[in-house]
């Protein structure tokens, strides 16, 4: 009795693990409707975090906000060239949000995503 319980059980964990992996694999497919559109929507989160990350690291050393401009000449980093992707900074002194806009052909990728001194990735 104690074996087919534990098969059983065995034969549950396997099936909701599987459920969730199909899940999660279908949230990450479903940025776009091409692999392409996929990994250039990942790349461009990516890069988001850098320029985030190097947004934060400027401030620690100088006490506010700079534009992308400005924080590539200080050498604080590089801004990203993909040619699907246009990337803005909006700054004030406490906060910034920078944003990748889509310009490509696919309809079913994100138009916009942001990234704000939280550190926190929206998708428009």
């Amino acid at each position: 009795m104690g074996r087919a319980f534990g098969f059983i059980m065995l034969i549950v964990v396997v099936g909701l693990g599987g459920y969730v992996y199909m899940k999660q694999t279908q949230s990450v497919t479903a940025v776009g409707s091409s692999p392409t559109t996929t990994i250039n929507v990942t790349a461009a989160r990516n890069d988001l975090l850098a320029l985030a990350n190097a947004e934060r690291q400027y401030w620690a050393s100088n006490a506010k906000y700079v534009s992308l401009d400005e924080l590539q000449a200080n050498g604080g980093t590089h801004i990203p060239n993909r040619p699907d992707y246009s990337y803005s900074a909006e700054t004030t002194e406490t906060g910034f949000k920078i944003v990748a806009a889509y310009r490509g052909p696919d309809p079913k990728a994100p138009k916009r995503i942001a990234i704000d001194e939280t550190m926190s990735i929206t998708t428009e």
